[in-house]
Protein backbone atom coordinates (compact mmCIF):
# COMPACT_ATOMS: atom_id res chain seq x y z
CA UNK A 1 0.00 0.00 0.00
CA UNK A 2 1.18 3.10 -1.10
CA UNK A 3 1.75 6.54 2.07
CA UNK A 4 -0.38 9.08 1.59
CA UNK A 5 -0.19 11.41 4.32
CA UNK A 6 -3.59 14.46 4.11
CA UNK A 7 -3.11 18.02 5.55
CA UNK A 8 -5.88 20.43 5.23
CA UNK A 9 -5.22 21.44 1.55
CA UNK A 10 -2.36 18.74 0.35
CA UNK A 11 -1.85 15.58 0.15
CA UNK A 12 1.83 14.35 0.08
CA UNK A 13 2.33 11.07 -1.20
CA UNK A 14 5.35 8.73 -2.31
CA UNK A 15 6.99 10.37 -5.37
CA UNK A 16 6.14 8.29 -8.87
CA UNK A 17 7.50 8.20 -11.95
CA UNK A 18 4.33 10.09 -13.04
CA UNK A 19 6.41 12.68 -11.17
CA UNK A 20 9.27 13.29 -13.01
CA UNK A 21 8.18 15.85 -16.01
CA UNK A 22 7.17 18.38 -13.35
CA UNK A 23 10.32 17.80 -11.01
CA UNK A 24 12.78 18.17 -14.34
CA UNK A 25 10.83 20.83 -15.10
CA UNK A 26 11.23 22.85 -11.65
CA UNK A 27 14.79 21.22 -11.63
CA UNK A 28 15.95 23.65 -14.90
CA UNK A 29 13.76 26.49 -13.46
CA UNK A 30 16.39 29.20 -12.75
CA UNK A 31 14.12 31.14 -9.57
CA UNK A 32 13.17 28.05 -8.39
CA UNK A 33 17.01 27.07 -8.38
CA UNK A 34 17.96 30.81 -7.01
CA UNK A 35 15.43 29.83 -3.92
CA UNK A 36 16.83 26.42 -3.14
CA UNK A 37 20.91 28.16 -3.78
CA UNK A 38 21.46 25.89 -6.39
CA UNK A 39 22.32 25.95 -9.87
CA UNK A 40 19.61 25.03 -12.36
CA UNK A 41 19.82 21.66 -13.83
CA UNK A 42 21.35 21.41 -17.69
CA UNK A 43 21.12 18.03 -18.55
CA UNK A 44 18.76 16.48 -20.79
CA UNK A 45 15.41 15.04 -19.78
CA UNK A 46 16.69 11.09 -21.09
CA UNK A 47 19.76 11.63 -18.50
CA UNK A 48 17.65 13.13 -15.97
CA UNK A 49 14.55 10.10 -16.74
CA UNK A 50 17.16 7.28 -15.62
CA UNK A 51 18.62 8.78 -12.27
CA UNK A 52 14.91 8.75 -11.22
CA UNK A 53 13.89 5.77 -12.06
CA UNK A 54 17.19 4.50 -10.30
CA UNK A 55 16.05 7.29 -7.37
CA UNK A 56 12.60 5.97 -7.12
CA UNK A 57 13.58 2.31 -7.49
CA UNK A 58 16.46 2.01 -4.86
CA UNK A 59 15.51 4.44 -2.12
CA UNK A 60 18.50 6.32 -0.51
CA UNK A 61 17.47 5.04 3.85
CA UNK A 62 18.84 8.33 5.10
CA UNK A 63 16.27 10.34 3.35
CA UNK A 64 12.48 9.97 2.99
CA UNK A 65 11.25 12.37 -0.72
CA UNK A 66 7.95 13.06 -0.86
CA UNK A 67 5.34 14.82 -3.97
CA UNK A 68 3.30 16.96 -3.07
CA UNK A 69 -0.47 17.34 -4.49
CA UNK A 70 -3.84 19.06 -3.60
CA UNK A 71 -6.45 17.21 -2.38
CA UNK A 72 -8.06 17.20 -6.01
CA UNK A 73 -4.82 15.65 -7.56
CA UNK A 74 -2.82 18.69 -8.90
CA UNK A 75 1.14 18.05 -8.71
CA UNK A 76 1.85 21.52 -6.94
CA UNK A 77 5.77 20.68 -5.20
CA UNK A 78 7.77 17.99 -3.38
CA UNK A 79 9.23 18.10 0.14
CA UNK A 80 11.76 15.60 2.22
CA UNK A 81 13.44 15.06 5.13
CA UNK A 82 16.80 13.90 5.11
CA UNK A 83 20.26 13.65 6.44
CA UNK A 84 18.58 11.46 8.49
CA UNK A 85 20.24 10.69 12.03
CA UNK A 86 18.74 8.16 13.77
CA UNK A 87 21.50 8.30 16.59
CA UNK A 88 20.53 11.85 17.20
CA UNK A 89 17.22 11.87 16.43
CA UNK A 90 17.24 14.41 13.88
CA UNK A 91 16.67 15.23 9.82
CA UNK A 92 16.63 17.91 7.53
CA UNK A 93 13.37 19.21 5.96
CA UNK A 94 13.04 20.61 2.75
CA UNK A 95 9.94 21.82 0.79
CA UNK A 96 9.47 23.53 -2.60
CA UNK A 97 6.20 24.71 -4.52
CA UNK A 98 7.52 24.81 -7.69
CA UNK A 99 3.51 25.35 -9.39
CA UNK A 100 4.00 29.73 -8.53
CA UNK A 101 0.00 29.70 -9.26
CA UNK A 102 -0.47 27.96 -5.87
CA UNK A 103 2.18 30.10 -4.25
CA UNK A 104 1.30 32.51 -1.32
CA UNK A 105 -2.02 30.54 -0.53
CA UNK A 106 -1.55 28.04 2.45
CA UNK A 107 -0.20 25.35 0.38
CA UNK A 108 3.35 25.83 1.82
CA UNK A 109 2.27 25.75 4.81
CA UNK A 110 0.55 23.26 4.93
CA UNK A 111 2.85 20.53 3.70
CA UNK A 112 5.62 21.52 6.08
CA UNK A 113 2.62 21.48 9.00
CA UNK A 114 1.18 17.86 7.64
CA UNK A 115 5.25 16.66 7.18
CA UNK A 116 5.50 17.50 10.89
CA UNK A 117 2.90 15.88 11.70
CA UNK A 118 3.89 12.87 10.27
CA UNK A 119 7.46 12.72 11.39
CA UNK A 120 6.63 13.18 15.14
CA UNK A 121 3.95 11.05 15.61
CA UNK A 122 5.30 8.19 13.13
CA UNK A 123 9.10 8.45 13.76
CA UNK A 124 11.42 8.50 16.30
CA UNK A 125 12.51 12.06 15.50
CA UNK A 126 13.18 14.59 18.64
CA UNK A 127 14.57 17.34 16.03
CA UNK A 128 13.65 18.78 12.83
CA UNK A 129 15.88 21.53 11.20
CA UNK A 130 16.31 23.26 8.03
CA UNK A 131 18.19 26.27 6.26
CA UNK A 132 16.60 28.87 4.39
CA UNK A 133 18.16 31.81 2.29
CA UNK A 134 18.07 34.79 4.70
CA UNK A 135 16.61 36.76 1.65
CA UNK A 136 13.53 34.15 1.16
CA UNK A 137 11.38 35.94 3.95
CA UNK A 138 8.26 33.66 2.80
CA UNK A 139 10.09 30.74 3.48
CA UNK A 140 11.19 31.64 6.90
CA UNK A 141 7.61 33.37 7.55
CA UNK A 142 6.02 29.69 6.75
CA UNK A 143 8.56 27.65 8.40
CA UNK A 144 7.80 30.32 11.60
CA UNK A 145 3.90 29.54 11.18
CA UNK A 146 5.14 25.89 11.65
CA UNK A 147 6.38 26.06 14.96
CA UNK A 148 10.42 26.40 13.54
CA UNK A 149 12.62 28.76 15.07
CA UNK A 150 15.45 30.44 14.02
CA UNK A 151 18.97 29.59 15.74
CA UNK A 152 21.53 31.01 13.83
CA UNK A 153 23.01 32.00 10.36
CA UNK A 154 25.21 29.99 7.98
CA UNK A 155 27.73 31.13 5.01
CA UNK A 156 27.97 28.87 2.36
CA UNK A 157 29.00 29.00 -1.18
CA UNK A 158 28.79 32.69 -1.57
CA UNK A 159 24.99 32.15 -0.03
CA UNK A 160 23.72 33.17 3.45
CA UNK A 161 21.46 30.96 5.09
CA UNK A 162 19.05 31.40 8.62
CA UNK A 163 18.92 28.36 10.47
CA UNK A 164 15.78 26.63 12.05
CA UNK A 165 14.36 24.07 14.15
CA UNK A 166 11.76 22.58 15.56
CA UNK A 167 11.61 20.00 18.59
CA UNK A 168 9.46 17.33 19.00
CA UNK A 169 8.55 18.55 22.96
CA UNK A 170 7.33 21.58 21.40
CA UNK A 171 5.82 21.00 18.93
CA UNK A 172 3.35 18.77 20.42
CA UNK A 173 3.67 21.21 23.11
CA UNK A 174 2.18 23.61 20.45
CA UNK A 175 -0.49 21.32 19.28
CA UNK A 176 -2.01 20.57 22.48
CA UNK A 177 -2.53 24.64 23.14
CA UNK A 178 -4.15 24.81 19.68
CA UNK A 179 -6.63 21.85 20.08
CA UNK A 180 -7.56 23.45 23.68
CA UNK A 181 -7.86 27.09 21.86
CA UNK A 182 -10.75 25.50 20.01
Amino acid sequence: MKMEILGMKVRIREKSMADAKDDYKWACDPELSQLDAAIPLKMKYEHYLSSYVSEISYPNVRSKRFSVETLTGVHIGNCSYYNIDDSKGEAELGIMIGRRDYWNDGYGTDTVSTLLRYIFTHTKMKRIYLKTLISNKRAQHCFQKCGSQAYGTLDRNGYHFVLMEVNRHHWLSDQGKESHQG
